[in-house]
């Protein structure tokens, strides 16, 4: 049977909209990690601040900075899940439907990407404290 170059094919039955539970759910997520940030943004200033003018390791100055670090790296938790969670419910919708439908795929990629870019601000910073305070 031949087809007509010139007919539009008809739209693929996964061109629907991303699922609302889905959506909702990764809306919740990219929550989590910006009221993480929020927590994060003075914990880790607290510990930059410590890092900065931290004496020698062992010293009084190097332990306080070291114990700030700690905070800054607990309040990282927020994001750490949210982002671990964002990848589990792609793993899921892979394993369980055997695909991600184009749009649900958008909807992931763009909370992924997101959360992904306030971890790694996170992450650099955390980095960058630790390489000043030295082992």
């Amino acid at each position: 049977e031949k087809i007509d170059p010139r007919i539009e094919p008809a739209s693929p039955t996964n061109d629907r909209p991303a699922a609302a539970a889905l959506a909702s759910q990764l809306a919740a997520l990219v929550d989590q990690a910006r009221v993480g940030d929020a927590a994060f943004e003075p914990a880790a200033a607290n510990a930059e601040r410590l890092a900065a003018s931290a004496g020698a390791a062992q010293s009084e100055s190097w332990i306080a900075a070291q114990q700030a670090l700690s905070v800054a790296i607990a309040a990282r938790k927020p994001t750490a899940l949210a982002l671990a969670d964002i990848d589990m419910l792609a793993a899921r919708a892979l394993q369980t439907q055997g695909g991600i439908a184009p749009n649900d795929l958008k909807t992931i990629d763009a909370a992924a990407s997101e959360v992904s870019a306030i971890s790694s601000r996170q992450t650099d910073r955390i980095a960058a404290m630790q390489r000043r305070l030295g082992p």
